[in-house]
Formats: C-alpha cells, sequence, structure tokens
C-alpha cells in the first residue's frame, strides 16, 4: 500500500512547524477531504488580528523585533526576511528558517504555495491552521508572530525551536526510547497543550513525536494545525461529588461549594468561568471557633475543589484524517469521531516514548489499521516500564471511545492518574527538562532577500506539492 502524503528526509531536519515523515520512523500522513461536519461552526469564528498584544512572554526579543519593524515600515513582507535553510516540507507548504533582516532575530517561516493549495482543494485547509494560530497563547503552543501573503505564496512566521522534533531526539537515546522520568515530563506538557486546545474547541487529531518540537530551554511545542478540527465547547465548573452533596443534608447545606453554569465557548479564561461568590472560605477564625468545629466542617475542608470540564464531546467528524500507527479505531471503522481521539493518540505517543515503537504497527499500512481495530494492546517485556505507565495506556487505547480514559472529562481525569505523580502542574514550566538543546551557529545567506528568494521558494514549495499529490489514497474502511 502506497503511503499518503509521504516526504523524503533531511539530513538535518530542525523542524519549525511543519509536519515530517521519516523514512526510518515509516509514519506517514493521511487526509480524505474534510466534510462539512468539520466546518460547521465556521461562523462562530472571526479571524483574530495579527497585532493582538500577545505572546505570554513579555520579555520576548522575537516579538519586540518583529513589533520594532512594524512600526517602521508599516505590514511586514517577504522583503522583510532573509531565507537562511529549508528545515523541512509536509502537505501544504514547507519551512524555513529565516531571519528578520537586521535583527538577528530568527524564526520558522511556513510558505504555502496559493495555487497549488487550491488546484489541490487544500485552501481550507491552510486557513483553519492560520485562524487556529492566531488564536493560541500558550507556553507549550507555538507564536505566531506575523502572517501575509504575496500574489504566489501564503506566509506564516512563527517560533523557530532549535531542538528539532522528539522524534529525533529519541532516535539518539540508548534503545531508540525516553526514560520513563522524561516521558512524564514530555507527555505532561503535551497534556496540558491539549487541555488548553480542547478548551478553545479545538481537536487536534495528529499528535506524534514528529510533531512535537523542542525549545531552547528543552521545554516542548506543541506545532502543526492542518488537520485539527474546530467546533464549539462551553467550559463548565462542576462538583465530581454532587451526588453524595444531595444524600448528605449536612454537606449540601454547607454551601461551601457550587455548580457553575456553562460559559460561552469563547470566554475559556479561568476569571470568565469562576465566580467567586461560589467559595465561601472562612478565612479567620478564632481559638473557640476552631475547638468547635464540627466533623462536617473538617470534611468539607479535605473535599476536592470543583473542576473545570472543557472536553467539547459533543464533536462528531466524518473525516479520515492522521497517520497510520496513530489513527484511533473509530476513524478506521468511519463510525464519526470526537475529541477521544486526542486521548488515544495520547496513549500511542507515550507507547512510542517508552517502548520506541507503536503498539499496533503492521508489515504495511493496511496490516497497521486491520491491527489498530482487531488486535489487543500488548507490552513487550523490554523495557521493563511501571504499572501506573501500563495502567493509563490501557486506558487511554481503550477501542470503544466512550470508554476511554478522559472521554468526559478530559485532561482533569488523566491528570490525576498516579502516572504523574510528583508533578507539579502550575510550576511545571519552571521543571527541568530531560535535555537541553546545544547552541545553534546560523549559517548566514550570503544573497540578499530579493524577488530571487521567491523563485527559489516557489521551486521548493511547488515540486514537493505536485509530486506528492498523486500519494492520496482511498481506504476501504473496516
Amino acid at each position: 500500500m502506497g503511503s499518503i502524503g509521504e516526504m523524503k528526509p533531511f539530513k538535518d531536519p530542525i523542524i519549525g512547524g511543519e509536519r515530517t515523515d521519516f523514512v526510518e520512523s515509516g509514519k506517514s500522513s493521511m487526509c480524505r477531504g474534510s466534510t462539512s461536519t468539520d466546518i460547521s461552526d465556521e461562523s462562530c469564528y472571526s479571524t483574530l488580528s495579527a497585532t493582538i498584544s500577545k505572546p505570554h512572554k513579555s520579555n520576548d526579543s522575537r516579538w519586540e523585533a518583529i513589533q520594532s519593524v512594524r512600526l517602521q515600515d508599516g505590514n511586514l513582507g517577504l522583503n522583510h526576511f532573509r531565507l537562511l535553510k529549508r528545515l523541512g516540507c509536509g502537505d501544504i507548504g514547507s519551512v524555513y528558517l529565516c531571519e528578520l533582516t537586521g535583527t538577528k532575530s530568527y524564526y520558522a517561516m511556513k510558505v504555502m504555495d496559493k495555487v497549488s493549495l487550491e488546484g489541490r482543494n487544500k485552501l481550507l485547509r491552510a486557513q483553519t491552521e492560520k485562524e487556529i494560530l492566531q488564536s493560541l497563547d500558550h507556553p507549550f503552543l507555538p507564536s505566531l508572530y506575523t502572517h501575509f501573503e504575496t500574489d504566489k505564496f501564503s506566509c506564516l512566521v512563527m517560533e523557530f525551536c532549535p531542538g528539532g522534533d522528539l522524534h529525533m531526539l529519541r532516535q539518539r537515546q540508548p534503545g531508540k526510547r525516553f526514560c520513563e522520568q522524561a516521558v512524564k515530563f514530555y507527555v505532561a506538557e503535551i497534556l496540558l497543550a491539549m487541555e488548553y486546545l480542547h478548551m478553545l474547541g479545538i481537536v487536534y487529531r495528529d499528535l506524534k513525536p514528529e510533531n512535537v518540537l523542542v525549545r531552547e530551554d528543552g521545554h516542548i511545542m506543541l506545532t502543526d494545525f492542518d488537520l485539527s478540527l474546530r467546533c464549539s465547547v462551553s467550559p463548565t465548573l462542576v462538583n465530581l461529588f454532587s451526588s453524595s452533596l444531595e444524600n448528605d443534608p449536612l454537606q449540601k447545606s454547607s454551601g461551601g461549594y457550587c455548580i457553575e453554569p456553562p460559559s460561552s465557548s469563547s470566554c475559556i479564561q479561568p476569571s470568565c468561568v469562576v465566580s467567586t461568590s461560589c467559595f465561601s472560605p472562612r478565612m479567620f477564625r478564632s481559638k473557640k471557633d476552631k475547638k468547635s468545629k464540627s466533623k462536617s466542617e473538617i470534611g468539607n475542608q479535605v473535599s476536592p475543589l470543583p473542576e473545570l470540564m472543557a472536553e467539547p464531546t459533543g464533536v462528531r467528524s466524518m473525516s479520515f484524517v492522521g497517520t497510520h500507527e496513530y489513527l484511533a479505531p473509530e476513524i478506521i471503522k468511519n463510525e464519526g469521531h470526537g475529541s477521544a481521539v486526542d486521548w488515544w493518540t495520547l496513549g500511542i505517543f507515550l507507547y512510542e516514548l517508552l517502548f520506541g515503537k507503536t503498539p499496533f504497527k503492521g508489515t504495511g499500512n493496511r496490516a497497521t489499521l486491520t491491527n489498530v481495530v482487531g488486535q489487543p494492546l500488548r507490552f513487550p517485556e523490554s523495557p521493563v516500564v511501571s504499572f501506573p505507565a501500563r495502567d493509563l495506556m490501557r486506558g487511554l487505547l481503550v477501542k470503544e471511545p466512550k470508554q476511554r480514559l478522559a472521554y468526559k472529562r478530559g485532561a482533569t481525569e488523566i491528570k490525576q492518574h498516579p502516572f504523574f505523580e510528583g508533578v507539579n502542574w502550575a510550576l511545571i514550566r519552571c521543571a527541568t527538562p530531560p535535555e537541553i538543546p546545544k547552541a545553534v551557529v546560523f549559517e548566514r545567506n550570503s544573497s540578499p532577500m530579493t524577488s530571487l528568494c521567491e523563485k527559489k521558494a516557489a521551486a521548493v514549495v511547488v515540486a514537493p506539492e505536485k509530486k506528492g499529490s498523486d500519494n492520496y489514497l482511498e481506504f476501504d474502511f473496516f
């Protein structure tokens, strides 16, 4: 079976925002044309201005450089950037390492040929990725610094990650796998990124090590959103012990916590969904009050806080998208899929980082899909991984999506799993990464940025697009 979206590997694949499938990984990406289900909520979304006050890091020199040039010259264009190196290419474009001329600030620029995209009916995918990138503001997701178009190209300027991707990094590890502590670190940051995406009503659908980039500080960045699905979502605060409260008059009358009504899908900040009126803590007590505390009050103090439920459980898509080894069973069987596919891919991702291979890989693509649907999950005898790690994979890799871990409660349920014991979710950005990339020495292109650069970009963007367009095949569903 021919691969779908296949591409050639590069000797120095430092990827900055593009999905790259390496020959040695045996991976390929595939996409069946999106159905109307995917865009049923398009009217709910508006294109955000590129001048929004972000990113989240106030001292980002790359953002300051972009803003400085914008104030001086107005809108940015291709003539403001100096292409240094092609980093990779994918289904809808190529990615370059570039420098903002005269600033020594480096970026990853995704260049997409508009004529080629239109001819292959991929303009909507490119537009979806741009609008998703414009809406993101999270430490483990890309910062879109600017975007612009020429007569031929659509360009996205994003953060450059000098550490490459986790697939490359895994290949360099002993046994081509990570130790469990490193896996916990990377999966925890991925989980936070996917939780944020689901809060925005974005189902990612393309998790794999090639799409997880390593920043210069060793933390990760989830990238490549052209296969993502957008939908409406209503983040809600719920008390998981509400049923027990109803059965206990003492706890029900204490008024410690309440359940917030669903908020608007466009309002996902905690300050928007949490009302301070829901909490009635007694911050100051006299010694007499402390001695006279009832058992019911003590019980209330140790009760968990309400949980934020932000899983887009109502979404349903019939699109056939993803990577063979990471496809969820419901996608392969054409049953329609929702946000639960992201938790399936998280389970495959966890398995690959721990064991150096995916659990259902067959001799070919069709055999792999057959294994995903019909083969039970098995763990190799070596290496030995902990029981919590195996238990988490068992929970995520349940073939029936409604019985899968996190189907309703989302990332909140996964965070509470014993595998993540010891993870300080609030301070994870301060944690020491397993590996910090070496400093990158940039090789400057001696030729100035002129219209010649557009011709060079056209040569490397259009050629792979046209060559790879015949690799898109249809599959029989099981």
